[in-house]
């Protein structure tokens, strides 16, 4: 069910004739139909990307739930943000931006708190937007993350992750480094910052339990 409208705008969890058709504008998009996150790097880079349009589209016939969901303004999909269990993403499992929050967490959290507390399926991670030219600067991002969150939410997340861009300390970051999200778009939906250890770089967490983020 599509939530209410804010600036304009509906969001819903994503299908594949709206996102096809958001993903096939001229950009990024259309070469990475958002599998670089999916794939380790070898994986990625030994598939067209015809062959990644075929992997997303396997990801909305498999009847587990969507890999992302959709944000629409006048009936057209505007923007997309991916969202599943971190498990789902083996690039987010070994990055350095994982490991290195792992490696300074504060000794009282555990030795591995940001990495396993809760259990990894119930860490769901927030890993790429994309937002139609046009569009951009007007809501679409904050509405696309607010769905991604109760789109987690619904399919027993515990905690909702993202690993944003902090512009305080990259203020030169291009928009294609942005597909992360900006630390301000995750500090305004509740977020709380739990790792700075790759500069510029952020893991921010969102507890859905009722607690203070880990």
């Amino acid at each position: 069910m599509e939530d209410e409208p804010v600036h304009g705008l509906t969001t819903a969890p994503a299908e594949w004739a709206e996102v096809e058709s958001l993903f096939s504008l001229p950009g990024e998009p259309s070469r990475c139909w958002c599998r670089y996150f999916a794939l380790t790097g070898p994986e990625y880079s030994a598939l067209e990307p015809a062959a990644r349009k075929a992997q997303l589209r396997e990801k909305f016939d498999a009847g587990s739930p969507a890999p992302g969901v959709l944000a629409f303004r006048a009936g057209r999909p505007v923007g997309w943000c991916a969202v599943e269990p971190r498990t789902c993403y083996p690039r987010v499992l070994r990055s350095r931006v994982l490991r290195l929050a792992e490696a300074s967490a504060p000794a009282d959290t555990g030795a591995d708190a940001v990495a396993t507390d809760p259990a990894p399926r119930h860490v769901w991670s927030v890993t790429c937007f994309v937002v139609a030219p046009g569009h951009r600067r007007s809501g679409v991002a904050d509405a696309l993350l607010g769905a991604a969150v109760d789109h987690a939410r619904v399919h027993s997340a515990d905690v909702v992750e993202g690993y944003p861009v902090d512009r305080g300390l990259r203020p030169k970051a291009s928009a294609a480094d942005l597909y992360h999200g900006t630390l301000n778009l995750f500090l305004r939906a509740g977020f709380q910052a739990v790792s700075s250890a790759v500069p510029g770089r952020a893991v921010v967490r969102l507890d859905l339990r009722g607690g203070p983020a880990n």
